[in-house]
Parts: C-alpha cells; structure tokens; sequence
C-alpha cells in the first residue's frame, strides 16, 4: 500500500486552490487527489475519492466547511480534516474542533506549513495555528454548561424563528420550546431575545453577513 497521503482540497476560490496545491505538492509523500469548490461537492467527492486528508475552507456560500465537515465524517469518520479560516475566535476555533476537525489553520499566516500538518493529521495529532493557542484556554462557563440542545434552540432563535417554527422543526412541543427558552434567558441572565440573538452572534453560533 502506498504511504502517500491523499489529499482533497475544499474551496470556493479557485485561485486559492492552485495556490494550496502547489504548496501541498513541493511534498513528494502528499498528492492532491481531487477539487471541490463548495461544501456539498466536498461531501460528495469525499465519499467518491475516500481522501485520507481533507483541507477544507471554513467560510462557503451554501454549506459551510464545519457543516460539510460534519456531514463527511458522520459518513467516513477515518478522514482526517483541517479546516483552513480567516476567523480567529475561539468560538469558530471550538465549532470546527466540535464538528470533528482535527486541524484549525489561519489562511492569512504567512508561515503556515499546510503539508507539514496535513502530515500531522493524518497521523492523528491535532494542529492548532500557532496564533490560535489563546482559543485553548477554558470555554465560557455558562455556555459551556448548556446542553446541546439548548445551543441548538439558541442558534434557531438567533436565525429568527418562532417557538412554533422551532417546535416543527424540532420535533418538539411549543411548550418545551419555551421551556428551553426561558431556562436559556435564566442562565444567560438575558431578558430580552435581542440579547439572546447578540450573544449567539458573539459564540459564533450565527453568522453575520
């Protein structure tokens, strides 16, 4: 079997692409195997191509990187993925890290060695761009502590759905929504949904155009 490290490079820039195969390919045990420029051809040619390695651009018209990561390794949970973003909150940083990646780098650093932790990743280390090593320090507590779903009812209301749409889409009852609502405001101390959907914004649960 060969010890070269497939590569599947994730961008909606095709300049940026060539850009990253030229640096990823001046390494002879990495070859780039294949190109997608959004989020759904990058989870189609992931299972298409089975890549070892996947670098994945975070912000993308339609599925972004750390959704398209999620959806990839839910079906191939052995693909390695760094996700490459121009974002350096530690929110983003946690999300991507949350989604299954296992490599946060900074598109814009100027010393990044993509092959070096493509190399890392594959072996199953985690990278973290030397300019993020702040994003490791202890998470908000309070946000830390809500549940999963409570996050998940959070980001609806951000995106400025009703407790009925949330309901329906959840599955649940306009009751437990407003439950889950109530008891958000409570450990959040907010009191107002403006509040709710401003501290959203600020964990990067929702993104601002």
């Amino acid at each position: 079997m060969s010890d070269v490290i497939s590569v599947l490079l994730v961008d909606d820039h095709a300049l940026v692409r060539k850009g990253f195969r030229r640096m990823i390919e001046d390494d002879p045990g990495i070859a780039v195997i294949g190109e997608a420029s959004n989020g759904m051809e990058a989870v189609q040619l992931a299972q298409q191509l089975r890549p070892r390695v996947i670098v994945m651009d975070m912000a993308m018209p339609g599925m972004d990187g750390v959704q398209a990561t999620r959806e990839i390794l839910r079906r191939l949970p052995e693909t390695a993925i760094v996700i490459l973003s121009m974002y350096a909150q530690e929110s983003y940083v946690r999300h991507a890290f949350d989604a299954g990646a296992l490599g946060y780098i900074l598109k814009n650093a100027i010393d990044v060695d993509l092959a070096a932790a493509i190399r890392d990743v594959a072996a199953g280390k985690r990278v973290l761009d030397p300019g993020l090593i702040a994003a490791e320090r202890e998470p908000d507590d309070v946000f830390g502590r809500l549940t999963q779903r409570e996050k998940q009812i959070l980001q609806l209301i951000a995106e400025g759905h009703s407790n009925r749409e949330i309901a329906a889409m959840l599955n649940l009852s306009v009751n437990t929504v407003a439950v889950h609502r109530a008891n958000l405001m409570d450990a959040l101390g907010i009191h107002r949904t403006a509040e709710l959907v401003l501290y959203a914004v600020r964990k990067g649960l929702v993104r601002v155009p």
